[in-house]
């Protein structure tokens, strides 16, 4: 193996930016999502729900439809036509604005987001199998070298950083009711993923090397699982409310971490530099808890909010060389509500149309230079009847801002666009008494 020799403020500059690279043989123009904030811990973390509940603010765990999949709560999924099979595909849009510290960029990413399926188990349970995504990867910077100093010594320099990625959940679970007024579910979830991180130095003008690559690669799988309940208590003959809560337990992310740095001398020779394989990914999701409420007059209107919030505190990742990045605790307040003129209506097409809306706050569990990444939006959607019993095509927009152009971070302007089809049928379980 041939040793790279770098000099002075070269070999600061090498030693520094060993965060993440593989540039020769990647591509940058495809990122599934961009957020310059994935660039810490385990990435941005996924807004969950379908677009029944992002149409809402993110609704959820106080809140059940027989017409729809609710799989933020668990104990939802037994709130169903008992003979029904139902089913949910969701895609969305995200366009994303960034300004600040002197730079502006725009990056827009289209993505399947979930697949759903609930089937009765017997009068009074029903089961749920489905795959969501539970955070995504995808940034990209350049930077060319300013300082005369260097370019005197090294020759014209150019800077990068890229990702992609993310962590799926595939998740399976059941619900029953007991009695008229409680039901509890449980689900058992599987998250799994590989994260790539590169960062490479282009040298335009040495006579020595080409490029230097370096780079974190993470293949992660792990186990956990997830509890809801929900209680519903009768208000008056056709007005009823709903509490609901949800813990998801802690899971350590198993698998494999990949640290690596490679250089490329003008000959075209690849020299290994850093090679290190563990089985020790330094990742971890905490514990989630989550409460709600929902107040709902029949297949009229509906009103709720949820607070869910989770501690990263103390919780480990591979540090980010030139970067004060700590994780804290995260949090969401969801408000959200939905409006049916006339459900049954067979004359008027519009009144059969759901209307919804709503408001969130987060708080992300990133700190960045002591400021927590805050985002707030509004949310708006409806569902459209499509043919008989509950099938519909829902839309969702979702418009939003996460944090600020002071203390040298970015604040991001985005534009979410949400379309899921919801499948309803209950003739997979009715036999015809003659063919």
């Amino acid at each position: 193996m041939r040793k790279l020799k770098v000099t002075g403020k070269g070999l600061f500059l090498v030693l520094t930016i060993l965060i993440g690279g593989k540039a020769g043989a990647q591509t940058t123009d495809a990122l599934g999502t961009y957020t310059p904030y994935s660039i810490f811990g385990v990435g941005d973390v996924s807004r969950p729900g379908t677009a029944y509940n992002k149409s809402m603010g993110g609704l959820g765990v106080g809140v059940k439809d027989a017409r729809y999949i609710n799989y933020i709560n668990p104990a939802s999924i037994v709130e169903r036509d008992s003979m029904s099979f139902m089913a949910d595909f969701g895609m969305e849009q995200r366009n994303t604005y960034l300004s600040g510290n002197g730079a502006k960029s725009a990056y827009n990413s289209f993505n399947m987001h979930h697949v759903l399926i609930t089937l009765p188990i017997y009068k009074r349970s029903a089961l749920i199998l489905g795959a969501a995504p539970y955070s995504n990867v995808g940034y990209k910077f350049s930077k060319r070298e300013t300082d005369p100093e260097v370019i005197n010594e090294v020759g014209n320099v150019e800077y990068q950083k890229y990702g992609t990625g993310g962590i799926t959940q595939l998740f399976a679970g059941a619900s029953v009711k007991l009695f008229k007024r409680l039901a509890v579910g449980a689900e058992g979830i599987y998250y799994f993923g590989t994260i790539d991180r590169y960062s490479n130095i282009l040298f335009g003008s040495s006579t020595v090397y080409r490029q230097i690559n370096t780079g974190y690669d993470y293949v992660i799988g792990a186990f956990t699982g997830k509890l809801g309940l929900q209680y519903t208590q009768k208000m008056s003959q056709d007005v009823s409310a709903t509490i609901g809560a949800t813990y998801t337990l802690k899971a350590k992310l198993t698998g494999d971490m990949t640290r690596y740095a490679t250089a490329t001398t003008l000959a075209g020779t690849l020299d290994t530099i850093v090679f290190d394989k563990s089985n020790n990914t330094q990742m971890s999701i905490p514990s989630e808890f989550g409460v709600g409420f929902s107040i709902r007059k029949l297949d009229k209107w509906m009103f709720g909010a949820d607070y869910v919030m989770q501690d990263w505190t103390g919780t480990e990742f591979t540090a980010t060389p030139g970067v004060d990045f700590k994780p804290g605790k995260s949090s969401s307040i969801k408000i959200g509500a939905e409006y049916t003129p006339n459900l049954y209506d067979v004359r008027y097409y519009y009144k059969r149309i759901t209307f919804r809306g709503g408001l969130y706050y987060d708080q992300s569990y990133l700190n960045v230079l002591g400021n927590q990444v805050n985002s707030k939006g509004i949310t708006l959607g409806m569902s459209l009847p499509i043919s008989r019993w509950y099938n519909s095509l829902g839309l969702t927009l979702n418009v939003g801002q996460r944090g600020t152009k002071s203390d040298k971070l970015l604040k991001e302007n985005y534009f979410m666009f949400g379309i899921n089809f919801a499948l309803h049928d209950i003739s997979w379980f009715r036999k015809p008494k003659y063919d």
